[in-house]
Protein backbone atom coordinates (compact mmCIF):
# COMPACT_ATOMS: atom_id res chain seq x y z
CA UNK A 1 0.00 0.00 0.00
CA UNK A 2 1.63 3.28 -1.05
CA UNK A 3 0.60 6.11 0.90
CA UNK A 4 0.67 9.58 -0.43
CA UNK A 5 0.40 13.11 1.58
CA UNK A 6 -2.03 15.10 -1.10
CA UNK A 7 -4.82 18.26 -1.28
CA UNK A 8 -8.01 16.88 -0.63
CA UNK A 9 -10.17 20.03 -2.51
CA UNK A 10 -13.65 21.36 -0.77
CA UNK A 11 -14.94 24.69 -0.64
CA UNK A 12 -17.62 26.13 -3.58
CA UNK A 13 -17.03 26.77 -7.17
CA UNK A 14 -14.18 29.12 -7.63
CA UNK A 15 -13.59 29.63 -4.10
CA UNK A 16 -11.11 26.23 -3.79
CA UNK A 17 -10.30 25.44 0.37
CA UNK A 18 -8.11 21.97 0.43
CA UNK A 19 -7.35 19.52 3.39
CA UNK A 20 -4.16 17.88 3.92
CA UNK A 21 -4.41 14.51 4.13
CA UNK A 22 -3.22 11.08 4.22
CA UNK A 23 -4.43 8.85 1.66
CA UNK A 24 -3.77 5.58 -0.28
CA UNK A 25 -2.49 6.44 -3.37
CA UNK A 26 -5.19 4.20 -5.51
CA UNK A 27 -8.05 6.41 -3.48
CA UNK A 28 -9.51 9.32 -5.56
CA UNK A 29 -8.72 12.75 -4.56
CA UNK A 30 -11.77 13.75 -2.94
CA UNK A 31 -12.29 10.41 -1.63
CA UNK A 32 -11.39 8.16 1.10
CA UNK A 33 -8.78 9.18 3.51
CA UNK A 34 -7.00 8.10 6.63
CA UNK A 35 -6.04 11.10 8.20
CA UNK A 36 -6.82 15.11 7.72
CA UNK A 37 -3.51 16.55 8.94
CA UNK A 38 -4.13 20.26 8.13
CA UNK A 39 -5.72 22.34 5.70
CA UNK A 40 -4.56 24.88 3.22
CA UNK A 41 -6.75 28.46 1.44
CA UNK A 42 -4.95 29.43 -1.58
CA UNK A 43 -7.40 32.59 -1.75
CA UNK A 44 -5.79 34.32 1.73
CA UNK A 45 -1.95 35.72 1.71
CA UNK A 46 0.58 33.33 2.11
CA UNK A 47 1.73 35.43 5.42
CA UNK A 48 -1.66 35.28 6.73
CA UNK A 49 -2.21 32.96 9.76
CA UNK A 50 -5.37 30.91 8.44
CA UNK A 51 -3.70 30.34 4.78
CA UNK A 52 -2.10 26.86 6.13
CA UNK A 53 -2.29 25.32 9.15
CA UNK A 54 -0.38 21.65 9.55
CA UNK A 55 0.02 19.37 12.57
CA UNK A 56 3.08 19.25 12.21
CA UNK A 57 3.84 15.79 14.72
CA UNK A 58 1.55 14.08 13.24
CA UNK A 59 3.36 14.99 9.35
CA UNK A 60 6.58 14.01 10.74
CA UNK A 61 4.93 10.92 11.73
CA UNK A 62 4.07 9.84 8.43
CA UNK A 63 6.92 11.34 6.56
CA UNK A 64 9.12 9.29 8.68
CA UNK A 65 6.92 6.15 8.56
CA UNK A 66 7.32 6.76 4.18
CA UNK A 67 4.30 8.27 3.08
CA UNK A 68 5.27 10.45 0.23
CA UNK A 69 4.28 14.36 -0.08
CA UNK A 70 3.22 15.41 -3.68
CA UNK A 71 4.91 18.46 -5.14
CA UNK A 72 2.23 21.09 -3.66
CA UNK A 73 2.25 19.84 -0.42
CA UNK A 74 6.17 19.48 -0.06
CA UNK A 75 6.13 23.10 -1.18
CA UNK A 76 3.77 24.11 1.93
CA UNK A 77 5.54 22.11 4.13
CA UNK A 78 8.75 23.75 3.11
CA UNK A 79 7.00 26.95 4.27
CA UNK A 80 6.45 25.72 7.55
CA UNK A 81 9.93 24.34 8.24
CA UNK A 82 9.14 20.22 7.87
CA UNK A 83 11.40 19.66 4.76
CA UNK A 84 13.27 20.81 1.81
CA UNK A 85 11.35 22.57 -1.24
CA UNK A 86 11.03 20.41 -4.21
CA UNK A 87 13.93 21.06 -6.68
CA UNK A 88 11.89 23.18 -9.85
CA UNK A 89 13.89 22.47 -12.72
CA UNK A 90 13.80 25.62 -15.64
CA UNK A 91 13.42 23.65 -18.35
CA UNK A 92 12.08 20.10 -17.84
CA UNK A 93 14.41 17.17 -19.09
CA UNK A 94 11.56 16.05 -21.43
CA UNK A 95 12.73 19.49 -23.41
CA UNK A 96 16.22 18.70 -23.15
CA UNK A 97 18.60 18.51 -27.04
CA UNK A 98 18.67 14.70 -27.70
CA UNK A 99 22.07 13.21 -28.42
CA UNK A 100 22.88 14.12 -31.95
CA UNK A 101 21.36 17.01 -31.24
CA UNK A 102 24.08 17.90 -28.46
CA UNK A 103 26.84 16.58 -31.12
CA UNK A 104 25.78 19.26 -33.36
CA UNK A 105 26.11 21.93 -31.10
CA UNK A 106 29.31 21.02 -29.38
CA UNK A 107 30.68 21.06 -33.12
CA UNK A 108 28.81 23.57 -33.98
CA UNK A 109 30.90 25.48 -30.90
CA UNK A 110 34.07 23.55 -31.70
CA UNK A 111 33.64 25.32 -35.07
CA UNK A 112 33.06 28.92 -33.31
CA UNK A 113 35.92 28.32 -31.23
CA UNK A 114 38.81 27.72 -34.07
CA UNK A 115 37.14 30.29 -36.09
CA UNK A 116 37.88 32.76 -33.14
CA UNK A 117 41.44 31.22 -32.57
CA UNK A 118 41.93 32.14 -36.48
CA UNK A 119 40.50 35.80 -36.56
CA UNK A 120 42.82 36.46 -33.74
CA UNK A 121 45.87 35.03 -34.94
CA UNK A 122 45.48 37.02 -38.09
CA UNK A 123 44.80 40.34 -36.42
CA UNK A 124 47.74 39.40 -34.68
CA UNK A 125 49.96 38.65 -37.40
CA UNK A 126 48.56 41.68 -39.49
CA UNK A 127 49.38 44.17 -36.44
CA UNK A 128 53.37 42.54 -36.56
CA UNK A 129 53.61 43.52 -40.00
CA UNK A 130 52.61 46.75 -39.59
CA UNK A 131 54.86 47.55 -36.78
CA UNK A 132 57.74 46.96 -38.65
CA UNK A 133 56.77 49.66 -41.54
CA UNK A 134 55.95 52.09 -39.01
CA UNK A 135 59.88 52.37 -37.59
CA UNK A 136 61.32 52.26 -40.47
CA UNK A 137 59.30 55.28 -41.59
CA UNK A 138 59.77 56.69 -38.29
CA UNK A 139 63.46 56.00 -38.23
CA UNK A 140 63.84 58.43 -41.87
Amino acid sequence: MSVRIRLSRGGAKKRPFHKIVVADQRFSRDGRFIEAIGFYNPLLPKDHAESLRVDVEAAKKWLSNGAQPTEKVQKLFARVGICDAPAIRETPKKSAPKAKAQERMKEAAEKAAAAEEARKAAEAEAAAAAAPAETLASAE
